[in-house]
């Protein structure tokens, strides 16, 4: 019923997942990660626990394809499952069961892996992946987001389009980005909205938030207010529109 891309950038270790589906709230199920440990997707018939317990075998330092054979060994329904995940040094590993419906596989690269069920054909992952690795050089959502795109353009899930969803882990266990389309008519061209709202304001506050190594994040908030209403100025001086359906702004 999905495809998806599980990918860590080499460079900076941040990990991302981008899967769509004719299938109601993807994002709330397939996709599980956690910064510096790993990412993980379960989908088809999908197990949440290939996700939850997967992560904890990820942290105790399980490999990944030690991982796939502890989880599908202890499940009579694995046959009818997908999976594929990296962890923090980017090794990866995949497992499609043999029930899965037409047509369904997988394909492992560096630093990414693409698996899909339910789809057009093959070259639906083998689309995803070539544009992935063609846009190396670009920021991890954007290859993501133009990976899926041509999945999509390959004809994707065969049943049709419903939602998406985009999920980026830097360091720290929440997510750096973390956005959902659950039920949409084009799930890919809405997260690419969201993407670009989320640009305006929520990106530059998630860099102010507290980490792990510094958990007071940064305390003068009005260093981050400047920066966005600088943003603000420059795209209505512009004369670009905002993406974002919020309502306008009332006075404090």
């Amino acid at each position: 019923m999905t495809w998806s891309i599980v990918a860590r950038d080499p460079e900076t270790g941040h990990l991302g997942i981008a899967v769509a589906s004719r299938f109601f709230a993807v994002g709330a199920i397939v996709p599980s990660m956690r910064g510096g440990i790993g990412a993980i997707a379960t989908q088809a018939f999908i197990s949440p626990l290939y996700g939850t317990d997967g992560l904890m075998l990820l942290a105790d330092g399980q490999s990944p394809e030690s991982i796939i054979a502890t989880l599908t060994d202890r499940d009579d329904g694995c046959q009818q499952r997908q999976m594929h995940l990296i962890d923090g040094q980017g090794r990866n590993a995949a497992f499609t069961g043999q029930k899965c419906i037409d047509w369904a596989g997988h394909i492992i690269d560096d630093d990414v892996s693409v698996a899909g069920n339910m789809l057009v054909g093959p070259n639906v992952i083998a689309e995803t992946l070539r544009v992935y690795k063609e846009t190396e050089g670009t920021p991890l959502p954007e290859r993501l987001l133009a990976a899926m795109d041509a999945g999509e353009a390959a004809g994707g899930d065969k049943r049709g389009r419903q939602s998406a969803a985009l999920k980026i882990c830097r360091d720290q266990d929440y997510p750096w980005l973390d956005i959902r389309a659950d039920d949409h008519p084009d799930p890919l061209g809405e997260l690419r909205r969201l993407y670009a709202v989320a640009q305006e304001r929520f990106l530059h506050v998630v860099e102010t938030m507290p980490t792990r190594a510094n958990p007071h994040g940064l305390t003068d908030r009005r260093l981050i207010d400047e920066k966005i209403a600088a943003l603000e100025a420059a795209r209505i001086a512009d004369g670009r529109p905002s993406p974002s359906f919020a309502t306008p702004l009332k006075p404090a």
